[in-house]
């Protein structure tokens, strides 16, 4: 169906791999040897929809390269594996491409993806050839009907079809609407991953498709459908004006635009939306096509605005940057002045500009003007490249993303971002990755607009303005001061400039509000001195490098910070990134993109002198959560004048006790037969508002007590729901109220879990979790408890652990497969005394191997829990014996070694060699030759007879290859030559040691059972090992009449180099042995485990 995409694929012959690499060979076009197609013999049609990375390089020769491959790391580490199971996969390198990166070479062409869309396409079409409409519906809802498997394979079937399809999307959307049972929330997932991780190689005919998907997700107001739009929007970069860009930019508005009353009933995707497209507006001018798109978009802009202030508001004061930048288009003009003259006119709860400014950001506004592939590379670079390695990093990112006039708009989103969004981990301030400061530096030092610059510097210090300690975050403020702080010496313009927009930005932002601009400055610089992100300012506010008129202005409106302190004892710079950097700074100039680290031997010198070396120690950084002012009344308008009056009683209430009390008369309230149901959602976004500071830090207690056990502020309502039936009108209620408390507060589900475990009342009712899972939107309690633990563990691990064993007890033996919580360490050890004194069963017999596969994808802490939680029940190891079939000695080393471990302890039996056995050979996997080899030791006898008998069993087997579809089974099948590949492999490991495994009489009577049956190429391949058949054969049948000075392991080969034998006891001990058995009489006949053809000592 798909041969037509891609013409490369249609012919067959081979690859070389040293194809040259010259000018000749454009690394813009896709390129691929003439015999390149030899490398998809079994995959004629897997990239239906997914082009290969664009733009590829010539391949290489690893001969002449392979030195230079960098760190490996894939893009997009969900899908591209770093190690695949399959080969070829392109590496590709900065001297092969200037426009690639050395950055992230790995891109692996066999894509599971598409694969199995394929497969679904197969299913899809298998089940609906030549049938009518109405004959394929039913034939596909039959197939759904027989498990989850089957439904998620005809929804990404239709779903497949419709991309790939144009002509018959209709017809496959209408089949898809009809029968799926998810809401479409296959199709949507499956959406949202495409464009987050693929979007940049599906073809143009997908991307239409995917577009027109989109419109009818809308036009049918599938639930989730908003999501898939604000990832649409995602994509539509800054800073881009290229065909492909603007296409979407116009498309998504054009839906947006059309669907309107749609996109007005989500608050977010108004936000979102009006963020994206404010920001656009900027680049989107000069030609008349560019002026049109402008147009809509200022319009679109400006009616949401006008209409959905308050929706707007929750951007924060990013939305005033925007607006200033498109403040004199006409249309701006006039919100700008109802903004600053007439705010009541926009909401009456907006009170004006200030209020607007004072308001943070949130992160996922600020994230939302980055593509998934713009974020991956910066993430990478925050997270994985050290300093003093960034350059070609940042040279392609250069490259790639701003080298265009019109690019230059997108540094602000990236300060923006990188101030507001990335925020490191302890580990990693305290380690030597790249900080945050030295990206913004170069970012500023590469701005070739005087515009851009001004913009970006106004991006970095955005926060500073308005800047409150007790709701700001320091490291918003963070990176400015240090860009400062460390390019003093290297680059000190950047310093000077810098200091003076700080100075200058005071009185001319908003004049009306320069004294409260002044105090936010004030507080940044206040709360960087008392957070010691810099021990004090003076060096840097009264350095000599810097102009006289500078310092006087900065000693003018920063006098408090321009006087020295008393010198100090001993100097301690809080953050080891910037000590570090200090160091550097001395020796070279670059701090923003030099290409070697080299660090000064200050601390060596000193030492060596006799002098004190400085200590630095790192402190991190905390934050202060402080409450905000609960603001309801947006709400309390809406609700009747009854439950309005209780609401704010409840806003009054001092204490849980009276607030628990006040929460039971709103649950009779709620009861009451003419309860306006419609009142619910207003309802709960209230009690979300005010219950929010309980829903914050932990809820278990340092010591659990009955006493000790606090009660929920929502226990009224649910202590009526475990009195009711099910069936009662109440009921249902009850839960539609907990349903809507849980959309907007997700942590209301581990919350009633934990009432439901601590109330004694609510003993032996965990099923109303079930019911209260069924009622949410989640509509399925395996999904919602997965959730609700994957939050709880996010939150309070040892919460986590209190709940597991009542969850697993009531909850989880009616769910389809168990559930594995990842708690810290510390609480490990209690879920693993639970199980073994019975009180917790996690793992039962007929599931546990799946979720030990299914494990395999897992992090590996969360593996190693999994394995110790196995390991705790009382399960045989026999049970889940066929993982071995899907362990890849590479990929999943946490699996095979606890295997391994546990493998020692048990007697072999013939179906754990055989699996053992079963696995590929491969000189750099040494399971199973470490496996065997320890069996042999410790139970020679019995794996001798099982090795015999899978020798006999398999040698009997027909040889020709099986058919794919002959085979029942994915898994691979035991062969002849993997057992003798794994026995030449044990061999070689005994040579030259005291153990006699090879001299056992059955394996050796295998072996000419082999020998005698086997063809020629085997027996050439395992002439050692069939030696000693030969050996043992010539023994039984006549007395030995010369000497025999080889070790009982020696092959006929290695014998010939037995005038260099190794220098070890073992063989000398041999030898000399070897020597006294000659001068004795050879019994007539053989003991079972003595030979004279292996080891003499052994006897």
């Amino acid at each position: 169906m798909f041969s037509s995409v891609f013409p490369h694929f249609s012919h067959s012959p081979q690859f070389s791999p040293h194809f040259p690499h010259s000018p000749a060979f454009s690394p813009f076009v896709p390129r691929f040897p003439p015999h390149f197609p030899h490398f998809f013999p079994i995959f004629p049609h897997i990239f239906p929809i997914f082009l290969p990375f664009y733009p590829f390089p010539p391949f290489f020769s690893f001969s002449r390269h392979f030195s230079s491959i960098p760190p490996f790391f894939p893009i997009f580490p969900p899908f591209f594996p770093i190690f695949p199971p399959f080969f070829p996969v392109f590496l590709i390198f900065s001297h092969f491409s200037p426009s690639f990166p050395p950055v992230f070479p790995i891109f692996p062409v066999f894509c599971p993806v598409p694969q199995r869309l394929e497969r679904c396409v197969g299913v899809v079409t298998s089940l609906t050839g030549g049938l009518s409409e109405r004959e394929a519906n039913d034939a596909l809802n039959a197939h759904i009907c027989k498990g989850t498997p089957q439904h998620e394979e005809i929804c990404l079937g239709l779903f497949t079809l419709v991309l790939t399809e144009p002509a018959q999307a209709q017809k496959c959307y209408r089949d898809l609407a009809l029968v799926s049972r998810d809401g479409m929330n296959i199709v949507l997932n499956k959406i949202n991953h495409i464009l987050m991780e693929k979007y940049l190689k599906l073809q143009d005919t997908c991307r239409t498709q995917l577009l027109w998907l989109l419109r009818e997700l809308v036009k049918s107001g599938v639930l989730g459908a908003d999501g898939v739009c604000m990832t649409f929007m995602k994509q539509i970069a800054g800073g881009d004006v290229t065909a492909k860009n603007i296409w979407l930019a116009e498309n998504v508005l054009e839906i947006l635009t059309e669907q309107r009353e749609w996109v007005l009933k989500s608050s977010l995707l108004v936000a979102m939306a009006v963020y994206t497209y404010l920001r656009l507006i900027v680049d989107h001018h000069g030609t008349a096509a560019l002026q049109a798109l402008r147009q809509k978009e200022v319009e679109f802009c400006v009616c949401l605005l006008r209409e959905r202030f308050m929706d707007c508001f929750m951007i924060g004061r990013d939305l005033v940057r925007l607006l200033q930048n498109v403040a004199r288009i006409p249309e701006f003009e006039q919100l700008w002045k109802d903004i600053l003259h007439n705010p009541q006119v926009l909401s009456p709860q907006f009170t004006g500009v200030l209020q607007l400014l004072q308001s943070r950001t949130s992160r996922k506004f600020l994230a939302c003007r980055l593509t998934p592939d713009m974020e991956t590379k910066l993430l990478f670079m925050t997270s994985r490249v050290r300093f003093g390695q960034q350059k070609r990093y940042q040279d392609w990112f250069q490259r790639q993303y701003l080298s265009t006039p019109d690019s230059q708009s997108l540094r602000c989103d990236l300060i923006r971002y990188i101030c507001g969004v990335v925020h490191p981990s302890n580990e990693v301030l305290s380690s030597d990755i790249l900080p945050r400061w030295a990206i913004i530096g170069w970012l500023l030092t590469t701005c070739t607009s005087n515009v851009a610059a001004s913009n970006a510097k106004l991006a970095l210090f955005y926060d500073w303005l308005f800047f409150n300690p007790e709701k700001d975050s320091i490291m918003n403020i963070e990176p400015a001061i240090l860009v400062m702080h460390h390019s003093m010496k290297p680059h000190p313009a950047i310093t000077a400039t810098l200091l003076d927009f700080m100075c200058r930005i005071i009185p001319n932002f908003y004049p009306p509000l320069e004294a409260h601009v002044r105090q936010g400055v004030f507080n940044s610089l206040t709360h960087i001195v008392e957070k010691r992100v810099l021990a004090h300012l003076a060096p840097l506010f009264d350095n000599p490098k810097l102009d006289k008129e500078l310092r006087a202005m900065l000693r003018e409106k920063f006098p408090e910070f321009c006087s020295s302190p008393s010198p100090p004892m001993e100097v301690k710079i809080e953050e080891p990134v910037a000590m570090e950097m200090e160091n550097h700074l001395e020796k070279d100039d670059g701090c923003y993109d030099n290409a070697e680290a080299a660090f000064s031997d200050d601390e060596e010198e000193l030492s060596s002198k006799g002098g004190k070396k400085r200590e630095f120690r790192f402190h991190p950084i905390k934050e202060s959560i402080v409450e905000e002012p609960v603001d309801i009344t947006p709400f309390l308008e809406q609700l009747d004048e009854s439950l309005r009056d209780k609401v704010l009683q409840l806003q009054k209430g001092s204490d849980t006790e009276a607030q628990c009390e006040v929460m039971q008369e709103i649950v009779d309230q709620v009861l009451e037969e003419d309860f306006d149901s419609e009142q619910l959602s207003v309802l709960a976004s209230c009690l979300q508002e005010l219950f929010k500071a309980h829903f914050r830090g932990e809820v278990l207690p340092e010591e659990i007590t009955e006493e000790s056990l606090p009660t929920p502020p929502g226990f009224p309502a649910c202590q009526n729901s475990q009195g009711m039936q099910e069936d009662n009108s109440g009921f249902s209620l009850l839960l539609d109220l907990l349903s809507e408390l849980y959309q907007k507060q997700p942590k209301i589900g581990y919350h009633l879990l934990y009432y439901l475990r601590a109330s004694k009342a609510a003993l032996g009712r965990m099923g109303l979790y079930e019911s209260f899972a069924q009622a949410t939107q989640l509509g399925e309690l395996h999904t919602c408890l997965m959730m609700d633990m994957k939050a709880c563990q996010e939150d309070d691990v040892r919460l986590l652990c209190f709940l597991t064993p009542s969850i697993y007890t009531e909850v989880s033996p009616h769910l389809p497969s168990p559930l594995t919580p990842f708690p810290a360490p510390s609480q490990l050890q209690e879920l693993v005394c639970h199980v073994m004194m019975g009180n917790l069963v996690m793992f039962r017999k007929d599931s546990v191997l799946n979720i030990l596969i299914q494990s395999l994808d897992w992090e590996t802490f969360e593996q190693y829990c999994t394995w110790q939680l196995f390991l705790a029940h009382n399960i045989p190891l026999e049970t889940i014996i066929p993982i071995l079939q899907h362990l890849k000695y590479k990929e999943h080393p946490e699996a095979l070694s606890c295997l391994l471990l546990q493998l020692r302890r048990e007697k072999p039996s013939e179906e754990m060699v055989k699996m053992v056995l079963s696995r590929p050979c491969h000189p750099e996997d040494q399971f199973t030759t470490s496996i065997l080899r320890h069996w042999g030791l410790r139970h020679d006898d019995l794996l001798g007879e099982h090795i015999k008998a899978l020798l006999i069993k398999n040698n009997s087997l027909p040889r020709k290859r099986q058919s794919l579809r002959s085979s029942s089974s994915k898994l691979a099948q035991l062969t002849l030559e993997q057992i003798l590949e794994h026995l030449d492999n044990l061999r070689l490991n005994l040579t030259n040691t005291k153990h006699n495994f090879f001299s056992q009489t059955p394996i050796l009577q295998a072996l000419q059972h082999v020998q005698a049956s086997c063809d020629e190429a085997h027996k050439m391949k395992f002439s050692d090992l069939f030696s000693l058949a030969e050996e043992y054969e010539d023994s039984s049948s006549k007395p030995p009449k010369s000497r025999r000075k080889a070790t009982a392991l020696a092959s006929p080969r290695s014998r010939k180099n037995a005038a260099q034998p190794p220098n070890n006891e073992e063989e000398s001990g041999s030898s000399s042995a070897s020597e006294e058995e000659d001068t004795k009489p050879k019994p007539a006949k053989r003991k079972r485990k003595g030979s004279s053809a292996v080891g003499s000592d052994s006897d």
